[in-house]
């Protein structure tokens, strides 16, 4: 006996602002655009930790840990359930990383735009100091050559 059931087509969510992901990959997305936050580690709804941090990596994988540490943050979203994004009272998106009864809720200090500004800005900062060691590296050398012609 063969059964076939129709072949229906469920669109893929569309989330804007507020909203539970439970697909590993979406949020990996949205984390990976984190740069400095503000977070707090709470457990059965008391604050355990809080601080400010740069979020350094976003990775899935169901060995490895999630470390927050020395104004540091490694998230690995296989360390939780799903992500809830909400707003603050004023209007800030946050973050918050649910496993049971503990909660990791991250409050960006910075949007994706800036923090791609602040990193071309130092790619093109590093470029400019490259060229200017070169230069002076060739001055150098250059100057070495002319001297040994004497």
């Amino acid at each position: 006996m063969n059964h076939h059931l129709p072949e229906t087509k469920i669109p893929a969510p569309c989330i804007v602002n507020t909203g539970v992901i439970v697909n590993k990959l979406d949020m990996r997305r949205l984390l990976g655009d984190l740069g400095r936050v503000r977070y707090a580690y709470t457990q059965d709804g008391e604050v355990c930790a809080s601080g400010e941090g740069d979020v350094m990596e976003v990775f899935a994988n169901p060995r490895r840990s999630t470390l927050v540490a020395n104004n540091a943050l490694y998230l690995n979203v296989y360390s939780f359930d799903c992500l809830e994004l909400t707003q603050s009272s004023e209007k800030e998106a946050c973050f918050d990383l649910v496993q049971e009864g503990m909660r990791l809720r991250l409050t960006p200090l910075s949007t994706p735009m800036q923090e791609r500004q602040e990193r071309c800005w130092n790619t093109n900062a590093i470029e400019a100091m490259m060229e200017q060691v070169l230069s002076a590296k060739w001055d150098a050398e250059i100057d070495d050559d002319s001297s040994d012609m004497f």
